[in-house]
């Protein structure tokens, strides 16, 4: 196991963790450790706690001393020199008509660098305005470019709700924020109503989504909120579920009496349908018997006669009523006729090959001559030039 006590180097920011060491230290005391710029003076957040060392973790820092009035002292001083070198950036900026904008101003407690904060649209080239402030200072200069959520962090400010910033005030570390958090909260998508002053989505919109997504460790888990739209049994009676408020955990309902009411999670209980089976739901129809089944088309046709029979027959039973003028002789006429045609043999057909070997012999531009057409003569009217045609 491995002691470490949590140390923050400003308001509101990240959470360092370094070994006491030998050192009894307690909660809300300043310590000067040893960081990659150098000595810095600290204050403790986290007490000391006992831990699990990874096996892949490098080995803690261990912290130089507890510091005294002297060192509070010059860390008071080192604010001072602070807004002083603020003055003196502003005015180096402004001689080389560089487009950024000086946010903060940092002194390390040893006096060994200065970093200025600024922020910008692009890439900006600052290395004259670099050489200007070393030659000023005469230290290490780092300018360091932030966005505007630092900005916001860094300057502090009031925010849509009267209270000061939480970035500014406690937020360590910015987590991701997403309009959809907006859209479960059912709060208005106007980028004016649910961004901060940096002009980004705010930072508490991630405070109660976890209650609207159902990982809220309070949560109840055994209470679940009804179905918007099914039926629920209350108090006042059985209704609909017309919305749901998951922040006050109610539900307005429809009663059946065409009445409003709002009632808790935990005083509406869901109705239960009952699902019957097919077989009770659906009536019993009875069936009639069917008629008798007409005989089908194949059945129908095997009972005639067949076709060359009929063709021949029709015909012969035409040409026999014409001919006798009686029904009876004709059909005595048509048998006969249907026994010596069916003894005849059919007339023999020219092929089809020849055919086509004539068609295509015949010339294309080869038409039939048209008979010439009577001429009228124009005195004489229509009805006697066809008499006379017909003469």
């Amino acid at each position: 196991m491995e002691t470490i006590i949590g140390v923050r180097f400003r308001t509101a920011g990240k959470i360092y963790h370094f070994s006491p060491g030998q050192l009894t230290i307690a909660k809300g005391q300043h310590v000067i450790v040893e960081t990659a710029r150098g000595m810095e003076c600290g204050r403790v957040v986290t007490g000391p706690e006992e831990i699990e060392p990874a096996p892949d973790a490098q080995p803690l820092k261990v912290i130089q001393r507890i510091a005294n009035a002297h060192d509070l002292q010059r860390v008071e001083d080192n604010r001072k020199h602070e807004k002083e070198a603020r003055v003196i950036c502003k005015k180096k900026i402004r001689e080389h008509g560089l487009p950024m904008k000086l946010v903060s101003v940092e002194y390390t407690f040893d006096l060994n660098k200065i970093i200025f904060y600024f922020t910008a649209d692009g890439r900006i080239d600052f290395r004259d305005l670099v050489k200007d402030l070393a030659s000023v200072f005469r230290t290490r200069i780092e300018l360091r470019q932030i966005g505007v959520r630092d900005e916001a962090k860094m300057m502090g400010g009031i925010g849509c709700c009267g209270r000061p910033l939480c970035c500014a005030t406690f937020l360590g570390d910015f987590e991701p924020v997403s309009i959809r958090m907006a859209k479960e909260q059912n709060l208005s998508l106007n980028p004016t109503k649910i961004s901060g002053i940096c002009g980004r989505l705010m930072c508490c919109l991630k405070y109660e989504s976890d209650c609207y997504c159902g990982q809220c460790p309070k949560q109840v888990k055994k209470i679940q909120p009804p179905q918007q739209g099914g039926r629920v049994v209350t108090v006042d009676g059985e209704g609909k579920v017309i919305s749901l408020n998951q922040q006050r955990r109610t539900a307005t309902i429809l009663l059946d009496n065409s009445r409003t009411v709002v009632a808790a999670w935990e005083d509406v209980i869901e109705q239960e349908v009952e699902v019957e089976s097919a077989e009770q739901k659906a009536p019993e129809v009875k069936r009639e018997p069917r008629e008798e089944r007409r005989p089908s088309k194949r059945e129908r046709t095997g009972s005639r006669r067949p076709r060359e029979g009929r063709e021949h027959g029709s015909r012969s039973g035409r040409n026999g009523s014409n001919g006798n003028g009686s029904n009876g002789n004709g059909s005595n006429g048509s048998s006969e006729q249907a026994r010596e045609h069916s003894s005849r043999s059919r007339r023999s057909r020219r092929p089809r090959e020849n055919r086509s070997a004539e068609r295509q012999s015949r010339p294309h531009n080869a038409r039939r001559p048209r008979a010439p057409r009577e001429k009228q003569e124009s005195g004489q009217p229509k009805e006697q030039a066809r008499q006379d045609a017909k003469s």
